[in-house]
């Protein structure tokens, strides 16, 4: 099957899609409450009550045989719903790129629309207007992997062990829940009218579902190897931690039927392979060691595939279109520290990332600079001048935003791509020693204390440390000193969850319908708690209202204007160095697997790809 390059098609089912999730043309009212197949963000399910299957998906795709995954790390658990220090859990359990293979969640996501749930173990949702409260109505036939049903105390018990002991994403969602009632045999209704949160009933119907009978409260908190059970339609049947995991496929899987599942996780058996370095990965990926290759590396794009199986025909690159906003990644600057405090250092030196040079000489001038958090989309604020609506939003907040994110006038540095621009290196050194800092014996050194401008770059993969090392050679052309230290990933995921570093490079992605997670991510109440996905110790009341606005908006326009709004007061906190991304999603495949001929406005899928059959 050729590429399936997503272009004129895409954008039409992109802005249906959008249409329908945010209810275009739509006034807001009060409604009574009724049971749905489903529950979008803002306005209606874009598939009907009686759909057959995702539109992304191949209903007749072939079961059977056995696909092997790369990936980069080591693992030595598999309670991937706690913070331990030390400790990393496997892939695959429940998994943004492989798809839920043991866990599964009372609604599940359609990656073709901005922000709409369908019903999984929950048959079906119902919420009012207001959203004061949501009621989940479990499937009949919902059952663990060990036969047992899905019931409401499975439920109820999922929220108190995660929300007391888990990640603390659980403990904040869950905190926002005023109480919860039974209803019947098969329903559980969650009051939440205190929460003034419009998105609470889709998070909720997205948390995870454990089975009370198979877990010890009092060691839930603990690393485990122990083959989890769960709903979903695999399990572990081999843990060869840490180069190794096993999934096959469970005969007796209860939701196979279901529309939502039609067409998705195809494979007899799944196993993840994993690799020391990215390296050591591909040339495992060329052997065939493993048969799909998600590609982010530019060089390697266009240099690396010259090797006989793509020659032959036997292994293929393509490229997807995506209709997803492209979020921000970038050197991150830890505020917690004293010498990135200062927001006019942190400005002048995100100006010395020489993109240009960087671009050109590493990556084949294949990427997109990123200048905002949620690029190449109309929710980014980036050329665009601030709305009457964003200006009322921010106005009890006159010094959130600088004056060029506002007008839409702002952009990162641009340099002659030389390496060595000394108009933006006498550009950033004037605002350096604007903020107390000064040359001397060819460092750069704070006037009052005399100590150098000095910080240390963590980083964990040869890619990385390749990026960084580029950026401290411009940092040393004004006496700046950056070093950088590479640590295996174990010791990495440590300090970046405790926060324990000077600046990493992060990336934040980004969806078409942002919501609670930017609370984990960018809250005052995440900067200081260990595990959030906060790395810059951001702190502002405006990112907390913005973010309120955001989640309280009911129509697309006061939604827009809500995060566009943030991304304003993001971008002017100056928290990173602004790297790039890929416009687009680059994956290579061995031929002996093949996908469906459409795919979502979110990208290739891999749950819906299968074995071409011998």
């Amino acid at each position: 099957m050729s590429a399936t390059v997503i272009s004129i098609a895409l954008k039409l089912r992109l802005a249906a899609a959008v249409a329908a999730s945010f209810g275009i043309g739509l006034v807001p009212q009060l409604a009574a409450a009724e049971a749905s197949h489903g529950i979008a963000m803002i306005g209606e399910p874009a598939l009907p009550a009686d759909f057959t299957h995702l539109p992304y998906a191949n209903p007749d795709a072939p079961k059977g045989g056995q696909i092997t995954y790369g990936v980069v790390g080591t693992y030595d658990s598999l309670n991937s719903f706690i913070v331990q220090g030390g400790t990393t859990s496997s892939r695959g359990l429940r998994d943004p790129v492989f798809g839920n293979l043991v866990f599964e969640s009372l609604l599940s996501r359609s990656s073709d629309e901005a922000f709409t749930l369908y019903g999984m173990l929950a048959e079906s949702v119902e919420t009012p207007d207001d959203r004061s409260w949501v009621e989940f109505t479990l499937n009949p036939d919902a059952r663990f992997s060990d036969g047992e049903p899905v019931t409401v105390d499975d439920v109820i018990f999922s929220m108190e062990i995660l929300r007391d002991k888990g990640r603390p994403n659980y403990r904040y969602y869950y905190g926002k829940i005023d109480d919860y009632e039974r209803v019947g045999e098969r329903g559980i209704r969650f009051n939440i009218a205190t929460a003034k949160d419009r998105e609470l009933p889709l998070i909720l119907g997205l948390m995870p579902i454990l089975p009370k009978h198979a877990i010890d409260p009092e060691t839930f908190d603990k690393s485990t190897l122990t083959p989890p059970i769960g709903s979903g339609p695999y399990v572990i049947t081999d843990v060869g931690a840490p180069n190794y995991i096993v999934f096959k496929r469970n005969p007796d899987y209860w939701a196979r039927d279901l529309p939502i599942q039609k067409g998705l996780y195809n494979y007899d058996e799944i196993r993840i392979d994993y690799y020391r370095d990215a390296n050591a990965m591909f040339e495992a990926f060329k052997k065939g060691l493993y048969e799909v290759n998600p590609e982010g590396d530019p060089a390697q794009w266009n240099k690396g595939y010259d090797f006989p199986a793509l020659n032959q025909g036997r292994v293929v690159k393509e490229t997807f279109n995506t209709g997803t906003p492209k979020g921000m990644s970038g050197f991150v600057f830890n505020t917690r520290r004293p010498i990135f405090k200062d927001i006019a250092v942190r400005r002048a030196l995100a100006k010395l990332f020489d993109f240009g040079w960087v671009n050109t000489n590493l990556y084949y001038d294949a990427f997109d600079r990123a200048a905002g958090y949620f690029n190449d989309s109309e929710l980014s604020s980036i050329g665009i001048p601030a709305s009457d609506r964003e200006k009322e939003l921010l106005a009890p907040y006159p010094d959130a935003v600088v004056a060029e994110v506002m007008d839409g006038t702002y952009r990162p540095a641009s340099s002659d791509s030389s390496g060595a621009d000394r108009t933006v290196l006498r550009e950033a050194l004037s605002e350096l020693q604007g903020a107390g800092y000064e040359l001397k014996d060819g460092a750069l050194v704070n006037t009052a204390s005399g100590k150098p401008l000095a910080f240390e770059i963590l980083v964990t993969t040869k890619e990385d440390e390749r990026l960084a090392l580029a950026y401290q050679r411009t940092l040393a052309r004004i006496g700046i000193q950056a070093s950088i230290r590479n640590v295996d990933a174990s010791q990495y995921q440590l300090r970046r969850q405790t926060f324990d570093f000077d600046m990493i490079r992060n990336s934040w992605g980004a969806s078409l319908s942002p919501g609670n997670e930017q609370s984990f991510r960018w809250s005052q109440e995440a900067a200081d708690q260990d595990g959030s996905f906060n790395y810059p110790g951001a702190s502002q009341p405006a990112i907390d209202a913005m973010i309120e606005a955001m989640l309280a908006a009911r129509t697309r326009d006061e939604f827009v204007a809500a995060v566009r709004a943030l991304d304003r007061v993001l971008v002017s906190g100056f928290y990173v160095v602004p790297l790039f991304y890929l416009p687009d999603q680059w994956m290579a495949r061995w031929t002996t697997v093949e996908h469906p001929e459409q795919t979502s406005i979110n990208g290739a899928k891999l749950e819906t790809w299968w074995r071409v059959p011998e």
